[in-house]
């Protein structure tokens, strides 16, 4: 863990709606924002990690996307795509995201998309617990480095 302490908004796939919530995804979403905000004084950053999915199966390639409105984000992002670059195989470059949740977190993070299930080959990588491993490892560091530079 490389001395950081890490809290799990999930460690299963469940969502935090509540049964009075009229839209359970935003109720998800929500209770997300306020578990990583409700930890703020002790919460350095926070990583959003996913694989992604595009309805053309031509797209590859890790990237890490981040909301403009804290001035560390691009920071962060460039910090973790530079690694990603230089372990995996991909070209792809960070990008900004207005999404709902990255919008109203006060916390700096990002959002991590590790490669594209819709690509036959990129699943398969990333089912390969040596690539999760090389993934893990990639924005390891790239943590570190953003650490070493702020």
């Amino acid at each position: 863990m490389k001395g950081a302490t890490v809290f799990l908004t999930r460690d299963s796939d469940i969502d935090h709606s509540s049964v009075y919530d009229a839209h359970k995804k935003r109720g998800d979403l929500y209770r997300r924002i306020k578990m990583i905000d409700e930890n703020y004084l002790k919460t350095d950053i926070y990583l959003s990690i996913h694989v992604n999915w595009y309805k053309n199966s031509y797209y590859k390639g890790a990237e890490v996307l981040y909301y403009e409105g804290n001035k560390f984000n691009e920071t962060l992002a460039s910090s973790i795509q530079e690694s990603l670059k230089k372990n995996t195989s991909t070209n792809r470059e960070i990008t900004t995201t207005n999404l709902y949740m990255y919008k109203y977190i006060n916390t700096p993070g990002v959002l991590i998309e590790c490669g594209f299930l819709s690509n036959y080959q990129e699943r398969k990588l990333l089912q390969d617990k040596n690539y999760q491993e090389t993934l893990a490892i990639s924005i390891t560091e790239g943590v570190i480095e953003y650490f070493n530079n702020i």
